[in-house]
């Protein structure tokens, strides 16, 4: 094994590659056998986010060659599914990270030489923009360079597809088979056909803006409180330009930005970590929101396909909310509106993954709404969406992790959409003397209160990914019979794909993709769900608890019983 190793690194020593990197190869053989092998033990492969890793040299690490294959794999892909004489257009983006705008042009070269028509935005833009320029412009595929919220030390490549929507399974094994064979450096491409390729600027932003503008439901109520205090920050990403503009377009005219974080820079130098999901990310932001008196904060991730929210308690403090509480006040505002003027016609549905709260199911059954399961990933909204095109009409589609989308002209989630529209549900709850913290406790009375927690274990490099291994194996092995003192009912095994009812004895199939997820359902209701993160060196547990809420007043006590209740699941998983 060792000597695979080490051949396969030595490959990387011959003159088809620069300079550096061979200065570089050569060091880490000669003098560091751990970071040899972390960075040549495996290939990168796609995962929920594609093709996703730490930048560096190597097989198993983002750099100009992995990016080189992975196009030329691509191109190769597409070449043998065309017709004859096709005009092929592909789109590409990029986000702020370091090296994206190097690998973006890379990927742009290589597209170019291969005969394809290419547009590349002239500067970063948000991941949910280029899902939108595949659509709008014919394109067969699109790529963005971005890691979204990873650690600067990430980078990544994202496909999709003309559809507008990342690549899934049998197409993304399909096109690694072909990045696979790209096995010679000499056979990508990457001589630039300048006369195939356009860029795309602020003429093709504002086609974005115009359709995201035609999903607002309230302009009338947004006039009357355009003053609407809001605080935005980008992290130091992609949302620094249109999330303001597109908000200005809905009708907001009162955004403070934080200045400190609209400088674009790939260290993210203000952060500890650039993920919205993370309250120090948002430190900044609300230090802005309480010195202006803002009613809301708004944080996007560097590409702009996530965001994270503060609003204000009953006490005027402002709190953050995680994504299963916004994805539910959207959901809920959306369906809420629609009804209300005459625009739910019978056939609509939702959409959410195996570890996003409940709460839309309960909530889409009130309303007499479809909610579509699907597996984690957007993507996987995405194809339902597809899937149902024609013959049922789209509303929303979430995701825990703080991915929202509406409206099905960008096929991916869309932060610079969600602002705008987390924006204009908080006007529209203050038309009815609400704050978004009050109509959010209103639909737990109204729905049940559904509260959830995650817990992301790390596990780092070679001997992480192993750990992981064995931690799933065990949990399918020695399966919990009960999970704080509550018997676990039923155990849904996504990579079997059957559902166990201990109750009924029964064993049932479940009707989607293959995926490394294992869920336990326990009789109190509670839900827990075991995931190795598809982008991430962590597994992640994921709790959910729920209990009748009464009345407002009722809040602080149901939450922490079920605070006490999450703890209990915690501690008995070891966590």
């Amino acid at each position: 094994m060792e000597n695979q190793l080490t051949d396969k690194a030595k490959k990387w020593l011959g003159n088809e590659y620069d300079e550096k990197t061979r200065n570089t190869v050569k060091h880490l053989l000669e003098n560091d056998e751990k970071e040899l092998s972390e960075c040549f033990y495996k290939n990168l492969e796609f995962g929920t986010g594609g093709l996703r890793g730490i930048m560096g040299v190597g097989t198993n690490r983002i750099n100009k060659y992995t990016i080189g294959a992975a196009t030329q794999g691509l191109c190769n892909y597409i070449l043998k599914n065309i017709k004859d004489n096709e005009k092929v257009r592909i789109a590409i983006a990029y986000d702020c990270r370091n090296n994206s705008k190097y690998f973006g042009k890379i990927t742009a070269d290589i597209f170019s030489a291969n005969g394809f028509y290419v547009y590349l935005f002239e500067s970063l833009r948000p991941t949910p923009e280029l899902s939108f320029a595949v659509r709008e412009l014919g394109c067969k595929s699109g790529v963005v360079i971005t890691a979204s919220h990873n650690p600067k030390e990430y980078n990544g490549y994202k496909v999709y597809w003309e559809d507008g929507a990342q690549i899934i399974s049998p197409q993304d094994k399909e096109i690694i088979k072909e990045v696979n064979a790209v096995t010679d450096v000499s056979k990508i491409k990457f001589e630039c056909k300048k006369d195939n390729i356009t860029l795309l600027g602020e003429d093709f932003d504002r086609k974005y803006i115009d359709r995201l503008k035609s999903l607002s439901l309230s302009p009338d109520i947004i006039k009357k409180h355009s003053d609407f205090k809001i605080v935005y920050t980008p992290i130091h990403g992609t949302g620094v330009k249109l999330v303001p503009e597109t908000l200005n377009t809905f009708g907001f005219t009162d955004i403070y930005n934080v200045p400190e974080q609209d400088i674009t820079d790939g260290n993210f130098p203000t952060v500890v970590s650039p993920n919205p999901e993370n309250a120090e990310a948002l430190q900044l932001a609300l230090k802005k929101a309480e010195k202006v008196n803002a009613d809301l904060v708004l944080a996007t991730d560097p590409d702009a396909d996530r965001v994270g929210i503060a609003v204000k308690n009953p006490e005027n403090k402002l709190i953050l909310l995680n994504g299963n509480q916004t994805a539910s006040l959207l959901a809920y505002y959306l369906i809420k509106k629609k009804k209300d003027t005459g625009h739910l016609k019978g056939n609509e549905f939702i959409v959410k993954t195996i570890v996003t709260t409940d709460l839309l199911s309960a909530m889409a059954s009130s309303f007499g709404i479809k909610c579509y399961e699907t597996l984690t990933g957007f993507k996987y909204i995405a194809q339902i969406i597809r899937e149902k095109e024609g013959a049922e009409n789209f509303i929303f589609g979430g995701e825990e992790s703080y991915g929202y989308l509406a409206g099905d002209f960008v096929r991916d989630k869309d932060a610079v959409m969600s602002a705008a529209l987390i924006a204009e549900t908080a006007v529209w709850a203050k038309e009815q003397g609400k704050s978004l913290y009050e109509l959010l406790i209103d639909i737990y009375t109204e729905f049940g209160f559904y509260k959830e927690t995650l817990v992301n274990v790390v596990k780092k490099g070679k001997s992480g990914a192993e750990e992981i291994r064995k931690m799933m194996a065990n949990f399918r092995k020695n399966t919990p019979k009960e999970i704080a003192g509550s018997k676990v009912v039923e155990i849904k095994d996504y990579l079997l794909l059957q559902k166990e009812n201990f109750v009924t004895e029964t064993i049932e199939e479940i009707n989607l993709p293959e995926s490394n997820v294992i869920q336990f359902i326990t009789e109190d209701n509670s839900i827990i769900t075991v995931r190795p993160s598809g982008t991430e060196p962590k597994i992640k547990f994921y709790v959910s608890v729920k209990d009748k809420l009464c009345c407002r007043e009722d809040f602080d006590k149901v939450n922490d019983i079920l605070s006490g209740k999450i703890e209990k699941i915690k501690i008995s998983l070891g966590l």
